[in-house]
């Protein structure tokens, strides 16, 4: 097994870029994932990756299982797993994956469209929402930040992974999207979240920044605004635990 010390090597000078820049993600068409867990459940879902860097030490039976099925697998210094990570306590792992590319499922009934969905870790945490709560399909709309941001894949937690996330104009979503219902959560709306019959067909939910309300975009795509009716002059919950308390409260009643 190669064992890496320097910065200048192909392998991390890859790593480094995909890390740091969205551009190079797009032109080389792959991402990099930090950690045992991420890494095994890409690989796990059935996505290789290109290659796998690790320091010594770190969980050697993953990765030597690794190596034995194919996987180029090599071991690196402390400095070089720094330099291609960018988390204060670097776990050890980091592999370079391909970006997966899914396809719109067809029959799609339960949809999650994301309107300006800025912040990281809101994104992170409304994907690993989403599969949680069984959503058929994520749709980040224009203006969201890049899913695959090393932030977003780390409080994604592998949702990436097991469900489809497709990035949309608004005219695709126009086009591709042929749901019984399209509901938008915004303060004010007209029907309580737990009011809607989320059983009775299938249905969109778009879900955007408290900070700046629904796009105009958003609006004309919507049929029904809906909203979580708030105690004490509260104004707005913050979006990812907005999209959680609907996306849940939906699952509850097909459940039932």
């Amino acid at each position: 097994m190669e064992h890496i010390t320097s910065k200048q090597n192909t392998k991390v000078k890859l790593a480094n870029a995909l890390l740091s820049r969205a551009r190079t993600r797009k032109k080389e068409g792959k991402i990099v994932l930090e950690g045992v867990r991420l890494v095994r459940d890409a690989w796990l879902n059935g996505t290789v990756p290109e290659f796998v860097l690790h320091t010594p030490g770190t969980d050697d039976e993953f990765t030597d299982k690794l190596a034995r099925t194919g996987v180029d697998v090599s071991s690196v210094s402390d400095e070089v797993m720094r330099y291609v990570t960018d988390t204060q306590s670097p776990q050890g792992v980091v592999g370079v994956f391909p970006v997966p590319q899914p396809q719109y499922p067809a029959g799609a009934a339960r949809v999650l469209i994301l309107d300006a969905i800025s912040d990281p870790g809101n994104m992170g945490t409304i994907l690993r929402t989403a599969a949680g709560a069984g959503v058929d399909v994520v749709i980040p709309a224009p203006g969201c930040v890049d899913t695959y941001n090393p932030k977003v894949l780390r409080s994604g937690m592998g949702a990436h992974f097991r469900l489809p996330v497709i990035d949309m104009t608004w005219e695709q979503i126009a086009a591709d999207v042929q749901v019984d219902a399209v509901y938008l959560a915004e303060g004010g709306g007209e029907q309580n979240y737990d009011d809607v019959d989320w059983a009775a067909g299938s249905w969109a939910l778009i879900t955007g920044s408290e900070a700046h309300g629904a796009s105009e975009a958003a609006q004309q795509f919507a049929t029904t605004p809906i909203t979580i009716p708030m105690a004490h002059q509260t104004e707005s919950l913050n979006a990812a635990i907005a999209t959680a308390v609907i996306l849940f409260e939906a699952a509850r009643q097909h459940r039932q």
